[in-house]
């Protein structure tokens, strides 16, 4: 049938399921993952070579078949394409046919169907996809496909220059007031301009594979993100981009296409299957199910039946909703995920799938999907090249076949991954170099003078021929001389260019929309119905808390505890009742309760904001709205809110004693549950409006500030400012307490008539409520309950709202030189991936090619004088403890064997590789070598230019540059550097010296143009990846170290880079020093920059020592003498083949252990000889001894470590300005609600609102402090690690340095706070008083920020510390004296009370300012008392003791000081 047609009846179908969108209908999933308008991947699931498997069929009379396939089609459409015929080879070799519904298959049946068609992943998938297109095409249907065009594309953005772009307190602070007058237009913009992208055009046409290539900074991801209509909010985008002609406004970009990030964000509890389950869920099955009626239609028609396979694929793809569907497990099989399926994600708490697994993972997530336009960015960090390219094997496969459109952008293609591509974008300071067949590209730039050398990667040569420093080496016409060629040149020629003609012939002829497929461009929101959205955000939500539920139950434990607590403190027998004197501990067992349930909520902060980074993604990818994602948290949050409710209640309340009464005790669980559901959905809604942890903790501190301290209890009503007032009726708290005190004293218990006078009220119940201003009436306590639901509805809406609309903080954005003559070259980067300052080429002085000689590199570097050292290991094993996992499975050997007799030498001035598969043990010997292991046992001989290694001198002469680069993320690149050589070299190097040296490495390793940059943290702000990796190798270089070892210094970089890191490894090298790599996926100029090889095989057993030879044919030769080993190819790369030729498949087929081989050769005996002599000292030399452990005196050790804590404060606004800010506005507002108390002390409220205000003014800074400084120190904690591992200091120093920079800001924050708090609560101005208001309140935050410090200390990580953290403070809460004085604490509890550091404190601050006073106060129920007397006798506060109070807030600090400082020293949580 015609094509036309076919499109036309098509369109009708599309239009009929658009009209009848009630109609129940299977989705389209079966069709391919990109929609069946490109044919999804589902899709390319299916065809039939011509039927012939029927005709085969028919041959063997195979009359069941035949039959059932009749049954089948007599059905209705609705249920025919319900129904598939599966095959089954019975065990006698014979064919059994079944019927299956499709909606219904299970686990058994997807996996038969999968195996009858993907039988060998990799050779059968094309001939599947075929099959699949071959069926659509039978019948004349067209398949959809996407051509999008991009014309004058400009992207410009706004950052900061120079020293303003530095994060400092004072820019932070600047920046904020200009950002809010820049809003309010008046003052204008200080920022820079910034072009990303500069006038770029380009067609992307289906069924052609393009690869974009470009160096870090030129603009790739933005590119990629502005095609997909996902761009930063805050960049302006000039242009045009058109899907088949249609702007990006007619259509949903965002379904239409799937652009896969760089960044892996995934639930880490769940499994690698349930998240790609979820997002097929989710994303939908597109125009599968269309296809599917109208194919089915047609063969009817045409009395065509379909292969049985490819039809039953189709089917259960096109199935909508599903919770587990075929186009997963399909997905999980292309990608090579099947094996680590059912293996959680993990994250940094859990351990998961590898980094290469989760690159693989954010891809299939998109690959679900029915998209029919696909933008990959850097999907193959992480991936070995064989990985890589059978992935993007199967891409090709795809996009050929089913006419998809793709772009996939990559940091270091192999030549093979590399040819698989049709087209080619080069992009380089954000303007087009070349874009058109792959075949050209070569031809263009040799038009221009240069061409790519042999035995060189043809997509490495693309990226550094643009760049300043890399061109000239590939300049060809000798006869002209080399004048360098600037990328706007480039581009110009590339205009005149035959390719750029026809480009842009090709753009100027607009795109006919006639021709587009009525299902190309998607244009409903999202993929599947609103029910079967929020039923698929329920079953995630469920599954995520099942998962969790050790929080949960933790945090049903700590209720419990709690609860047990709050009953021993206020126990019955104790709890007198009916006189107005027994209500003052009713009050604080009822305000217990309250905070307690209130703040179990908490922990919902945390899960949010832990949460958020998934949800964004898949907000923006829209796989959900908002609301679909808000409303299964709070559903399921409720039988939680029950069930903790209940607990409390049960617990406590006859054991307290409160009104003994069926009805009151229900009604006081109502009021707990609905507290908790307001609680609960109040912190989600914080969590959502802060969305990192610090600014979240800081939103949640205010708000529980303002909801306790005006929630009635702490300041009675009465007693607030007419002005403030309103306060107390927005506060959730307010209604909890009233409903709680109504309850409790309208009981007939309370209704003894009242004698005092100066009460109107009838009853005791009625006063007590009257006293703290509280209702007094009966019916306003369901008014109270009401409040608390509409309360927990309104933040519930907030929470969707913020959801809605918030979006993620940017990345910080890196800065842009400010000199000009450093313009021309420099330029910012700004791609979202990796944020650093980029200078375009970095300039390679040291080229040991052609303008510099071996003998100059020697020269250089030699300011100090340096011992080469050798290094020779000889039967190295190395054992650790059988792993549990193993034990389990039945294995007997206590150890495990990780190094198997491993021998080996590394000599000066020599390069060797340490190389294997994942899993070889490079690390692990590399670790062993340098003496960084922590547990496990080591057996061999390890020798130092002759004598035994001892590692407290081996640390002093060596350096290890770790595969994860460590830094202090607020420094910036030249102090990190300053610091490490202040530590590491020897003190009677001058420090004009020590400064000329480390300007020599900045030049050797090619850091001066980074030198302000800030370091920042991985992934998230500061260096990129590249730019990471050479400030570890410098760091280690300013220590003038003898041997180096460096684990995988090239992972994660595009070749350019790479190529800068190896130069500046080789430069090392040159200068005399001994210097290992490991290395993982090398290309062929990496692998040829080393000398010597040591490669292992899986198991830890060496199988090739020696040297490499020119181009690598010592190791060629040696290899292809033993029997069986093929040869290698013309032009392959001799790393990827050694790989190949001795993984244990290849020794398995050819029956050989290459181990033993090399355990018998020739090479072995030669290496056991020079390990010999390099084992025995050469005559006349010494051995290693250094007259101090560490280089640098106690004294020193605590200068450097302070100086760089200094810096990091400094810079750290996040941290420090806020907590100033937090300081001045608490402050502030505490001020304003006790606004003048400290004269009003005429009545015992008066007094209790001074005792409330002292408690607050601490308690809440103190827990702010505890929980900020956790997550400073922690990130510290792992830089400490690193640093004392390579003996640059001992750990009392670096304790010394975090307690005196935290003590010097807090003494300042003290001061903000005591001169605001002081002035407005009306205290009595005297030096002494102010002083001692001002010690008492600096060591509570002291001691609060020691205690939190210490807990980082004493835990493996942030999230275990802020758990035991909130434990204690319930306790000093509960223990300060306000909620309970300590006279009326049982004796069971009451040497607690001393126990809990804020009741010192508190005690201070009462005592120090009121203790001295000796007139009367009026005491409801006890005439008038001197407040002297009253506070001694009921809060047991005297004025003479104050002295002791003050020694023992000292002794607090010091206490916690202590065992942070012995923590830091004996504790280590790294596990090696």
């Amino acid at each position: 049938m015609d094509a036309t047609l076919g499109r036309d009846e098509l369109a009708k179908s599309l239009s009929r399921r658009s009209m009848s969108k009630s109609e129940r209908r299977p989705s389209f999933r079966s069709v391919s993952s990109r929609s069946w308008a490109s044919a999804s991947v589902r899709e390319v699931m299916f065809t039939a070579p011509g039927g012939d498997v029927f005709q085969k069929s028919a041959r063997e009379n195979d009359d069941e078949q035949e039959l059932r396939w009749a049954a089948i089609e007599r059905l209705p459409t609705y249920d025919r394409l319900r129904k598939g015929i599966l095959r089954q080879t019975l065990d006698d070799g014979k064919f059994n046919y079944h019927e299956v519904d499709v909606v219904h298959l299970g686990l058994q049946d997807r996996k038969q169907i999968l195996e009858n068609i993907l039988e060998v992943v990799e050779e059968d998938n094309e001939r599947f996809l075929r099959r699949l297109r071959d069926r659509t095409d039978r019948v004349g249907i067209e398949i959809p496909k996407v051509e999008v065009r991009f014309e004058h594309l400009c992207i410009d953005g706004d950052a900061y220059v120079g020293s303003r772009a530095l994060p400092t307190l004072w820019n932070a602070s600047i920046n904020f007031v200009e950002g809010f007058l820049e809003k309010i237009k008046i003052v204008p913009s200080k920022k820079r301009v910034v072009n990303i992208l500069r006038d770029v055009n380009g067609i992307v046409r289906p069924s052609r594979m393009t690869l974009l290539l470009g160096p870090p900074g030129s603009g790739k991801t933005t590119l990629l993100k502005a095609l997909a209509g996902v761009l930063d909010k805050d960049l302006r985008v000039n242009g045009r981009i058109s899907y088949c002609g249609r702007e990006l406004s007619d259509f949903i970009p965002q379904r239409t296409c799937a652009y896969i990030s760089q960044h892996d964000i995934h639930h880490g509890e769940m499994t690698v299957r349930e998240t790609l389950d979820f997002a097929g869920r989710c994303l939908g099955v597109g125009t599968r199910y269309d296809l599917l009626t109208e194919l089915s239609r047609r063969e009817k028609d045409a009395g065509i039946k379909p292969d049985p396979e490819i039809d039953a694929f189709m089917k259960a793809t096109a199935v909508v909703g599903q919770e587990s569907s075929l186009v997963t497990d399909y997905v999980l099989k292309i990608l090579g995920m099947d094996i680590c399926s059912d293996i959680m994600v993990g994250d940094e708490m859990r351990r998961g799938i590898s980094g290469g697994q989760k690159k693989r993972l954010t891809t299939g997530e998109m690959l679900v999907g029915p998209a029919k336009v696909f933008f990959m960015d850097e999907i193959s960090t992480g991936l070995d090249s064989s990985t890589t390219f059978q992935i993007v094997k199967f891409m090709r496969q795809m996009v050929h076949i089913m006419d998809v459109t793709m772009i996939i952008s990559l940091l270091q293609p192999a030549p093979e991954t590399y040819d698989l591509f049709d087209d080619i974008i080069l992009l380089s300071e954000g303007k087009i170099v070349y874009q058109g067949p792959r075949e050209n590209v070569l031809e263009f730039f040799e038009s221009v003078g240069f061409k790519c050398p042999e035995r060189k990667g043809v997509a490495d040569f693309l990226q550094e021929v643009t760049s300043l420093k890399d061109q000239e080496q590939y300049w060809f016409r000798k006869n002209e001389p080399y004048q360098y060629i600037s990328v706007a040149e480039f581009a110009e020629r590339f205009s005149n260019f035959h390719v750029g003609q026809q480009l842009f012939n090709d753009l100027g002829v607009r795109y006919d929309k006639s021709k587009a497929h009525p299902a190309a461009l998607v244009t409903e929101k999202y993929g599947i119905s609103n029910m079967e959205l929020l039923k698929a955000c329920l079953s995630r939500e469920w599954l995520l808390m099942k998962r969790n539920s050790f929080l949960y139950i933790f945090k049903t434990f700590q209720i419990t505890v709690m609860s047990i607590i709050a009953f021993t403190v206020f126990f019955r027998t104790e709890m007198k009742t009916g006189q107005i004197a027994d209500g003052g501990k009713f009050y604080g067992a009822l305000f217990f309760s309250l905070i307690n349930v209130m703040f179990n909520g908490t922990a919902e902060l945390a899960l949010t904001v832990f949460r958020l980074p998934v949800f964004f993604k898949q907000r923006d990818s829209l796989f959900y709205p908002a609301w679909a994602f808000a409303l299964p948290i709070w559903l399921l949050r409720i039988p939680l809110s029950f069930m903790e409710s209940l607990i409390w209640i049960l617990l406590t309340y006859y054991t307290i004693g409160f009104a003994p009464d069926a009805t009151r005790f229900f009604r006081q669980f109502l009021v707990f549950f609905a507290l908790h559901q307001s609680a609960l959905s109040l912190f989600r809604f914080v969590g959502a409006l802060g969305r990192t942890q610090v600014v979240a903790g800081t939103f949640a501190t205010f708000t529980i500030l303002i909801v306790f301290v005006l929630g009635g209890f702490i300041v009675a009503k009465d007693d607030l400012e007419p002005w403030i007032r309103w306060g107390y009726y927005i506060s959730p708290m307010t209604y909890g307490q009233n409903a709680l005190a109504i309850n409790e004293f309208l009981d007939e218990r309370w209704n003894t008539p009242n004698n005092d006078p100066r009460f109107s009220e009838p009853t005791v119940g009625k006063v007590l409520l009257k006293a703290r201003s509280m209702y007094t009436e009966d019916r306003v306590f369901w008014f109270c309950v009401v409040a608390l639901f509409a309360f927990s509805f309104l933040f519930n809406f907030c929470f969707i709202l913020a959801l809605t609309y918030i979006n993620p903080f940017g990345d910080s954005r890196s800065v842009i030189s400010d000199d000009d003559k450093s313009k021309k070259k420099k330029r910012m980067q700004w791609s979202s991936a990796s944020t650093a300052p980029m200078t375009e080429g970095i300039i390679m002085d040291v080229r040991n090619t052609n303008n510099s000689s071996i003998e100059e590199a020697k020269r250089r570097g030699m300011v100090l004088p340096f011992q080469p050292l050798s290094l020779a290991f000889n039967h190295i094993n190395y054992y650790v403890d059988m792993p549990a996992e193993m034990k389990a499975q039945g294995v007997d050997e206590t150890r495990l064997q990780l190094l198997r007799d491993v021998s080996g030498a590394f000599r000066p001035g020599v390069l060797t590789a340490l190389v294997g598969v994942s899993g070889a043990g490079k690390t692990t010997l590399m670790d062993v070598l340098a003496g960084r292991k922590t547990e496990g046992s080591i057996e061999g001989s390890i020798n130092i230019s002759g004598y035994p290694k001892n590692q407290s001198t081996f640390a002093r002469i060596s350096g290890y540059c770790e595969q994860n680069d460590i830094h202090s993320p607020h420094v910036t690149v030249y102090e990190s550097l300053v610091y490490s050589a202040w530590l590491r070299l020897s003190p009677d190097v001058k420090e004009h010296t020590r400064k000329n040296f480390v300007e020599e490495i900045m030049e050797l390793v090619e850091l001066n143009p980074l030198r302000d940059s800030l370091v920042g943290l991985p992934g998230v702000d500061g260096l990129s990846t590249e730019q990471r990796k050479r400030l570890t190798i410098a760091v280690e270089l300013v220590a003038n170290p003898s041997i180096i070892f460096m684990d995988e210094p090239t992972s994660g970089l595009d070749a350019r880079a790479a190529a800068i890191v190896m130069r500046t490894v080789r430069n090392t090298v040159d200068t005399g020093r001994t210097v290992v790599c490991t290395i993982h996926q090398p290309s062929i100029d990496i692998f040829e920059a080393f000398d010597e090889l040591l490669l292992m095989k899986r198991g830890g057993q060496v199988i090739y020592a020696g040297p490499l030879g020119h181009h690598s044919h010592l190791l060629i030769e040696y290899f292809q003498s033993i029997p069986g080993v093929p040869e290698i190819k013309e032009g392959y790369n001799p790393a990827t083949w050694m790989l190949d030729i001795s993984a244990s498949a290849v020794e398995t087929q050819l029956q050989v252990d290459f181990a033993d081989i090399y355990a018998n050769s020739d090479l072995y005996r030669r290496n056991q000889e020079l390990i010999k002599e390099l084992s025995t000292p050469a005559p006349g030399s010494k051995d290693l001894h250094f007259p101090t452990e560490y280089s640098q005196s106690f004294f020193e050790q605590c200068k450097a470590c302070f100086w760089k804590q200094h810096l990091s404060y400094w810079r750290h606004p996040q941290y420090n300005a806020v907590r100033f800010a937090m300081t001045t506005m608490i402050g502030v507002i505490f001020g304003i609600i006790f606004w003048n108390k400290g004269n009003q002390l005429s009545k015992l409220q008066d007094l209790l609102n001074i005792v409330g205000a002292m408690y607050a003014a601490v308690m809440f800074l103190g827990g702010t402090n505890t929980s900020a400084v956790q997550s400073v120190v922690s990130v510290e904690r792992t830089v400490f690690y690193r640093e004392k591992a390579a003996g640059m200091y001992s750990a009392l120093p670096y304790a010394f340095a975090q307690v005196a920079i935290e003590t010097i800001y807090v003494a300042i924050q003290t001061l903000v706070y005591s001169l605001i708090l002081y002035a407005m609560i009306g205290f009595h101005w005297t030096v002494g008083k102010f002083f001692l208001f001002y010690f008492f309140v600096f060591m509570c935050f002291v001691y609060f920020t020691m205690y939190g410090m210490m807990l980082v200390a004493l835990t493996p990580n942030y999230h275990i510390a802020a758990i035991v953290m909130s434990f204690f403070l319930s306790f000093w809460n509960l223990f300060s004296g306000f909620l309970i004085p300590r006279t009326q604490i049982p004796i069971w509890w009451r040497w607690y009370y001393w126990g809990s550091p804020v009741a010192w404190t508190i005690y201070g601050l009462v005592t120090s300012q009121v203790g001295d006073k000796i007139n009367p106060i009026e005491i409801p129920g006890g005439g008038e008392v001197s407040l002297k007397l009253y506070l001694k006798e009921s809060f047991g506060f005297e004025h003479d003791f104050l002295g002791v109070v003050a020694a023992v807030h000292v002794v607090w600090a010091i206490f916690f000081c202590f065992i942070f400082a012995y923590a830091i020293k004996f504790l280590n949580f790294q596990k090696r």
